[in-house]
């Protein structure tokens, strides 16, 4: 049997396979769970009391997987988000790659156009979202390459185009790519992940 790990402990939500929001447990009553606002907050208009969530946690080798549905959500950095369990905690072995690290500039390139401006949102080791006030002639599995500045120095990274649509929070276009990161590559966007952590949690301080 799975259970539930203290609270204050780190957890990530993830709605698909394109938004992980990293939390943090803060209470457990019955089938209810309270975590804490997401770090991340561009998507969270995206996000909808009934949605369906899968909240999990690591656990020696694994991690534990429990679906949820979404019951209501804060509108600042400091309330809760409050789910509702919908089935029991599972172990699964699938590797979970964290994102974050958003807010610097990078370039697209596709195979028919570029090199366009862009803003990253954010990324892991499996991907990344960026916006562009630019349109992108480039379809889904189509071949792009990113020009990122990542925590000591700039990379280039080769991948396909997982999604284009239209960016809800401003004019413009949010691009989801894919890519298979290579260890030195994987290590310097934990890097970056990690110094952006470090950054926010500076900036909370003052």
């Amino acid at each position: 049997m799975v259970e539930f790990p203290p609270v204050g402990t780190p957890v990530f939500l993830t709605a698909d396979a394109e938004a992980t929001y990293r939390s943090r447990l803060e209470e457990v009553d019955g089938m209810q769970i309270a975590v804490a606002a997401p770090l991340e907050t561009t998507d969270r208009i995206t996000l909808q009391p009934g949605q369906k969530l899968d909240l999990f946690w690591a656990q020696p080798r694994s991690r534990a997987v429990l679906p949820c549905r979404l019951v209501s959500a804060g509108d600042d950095a400091s309330s809760r988000w409050v789910l509702e369990a919908v089935g029991a905690p599972a172990i699964s072995n699938r590797r979970q790659f964290v994102r974050g690290g958003g807010g610097g500039a990078l370039h697209l390139m596709a195979d028919e156009q570029g090199p366009l401006g862009a803003r990253l949102l954010d990324i892991s080791e499996g991907g990344l979202r960026c916006w562009t006030e630019h349109a992108v002639q480039a379809a889904v599995n189509d071949r792009i390459q990113a020009a990122v500045s990542l925590h000591g120095g700039k990379v280039e990274i080769d991948g396909v185009v997982h999604a284009v649509r239209d960016a809800w929070d401003m004019p413009g276009y949010n691009v989801v790519m894919r890519f298979q990161a290579e260890e030195p590559l994987a290590q310097s966007i934990r890097q970056h992940i990690f110094a952006a952590e470090i950054a926010e949690r500076r900036r909370g301080q003052d």
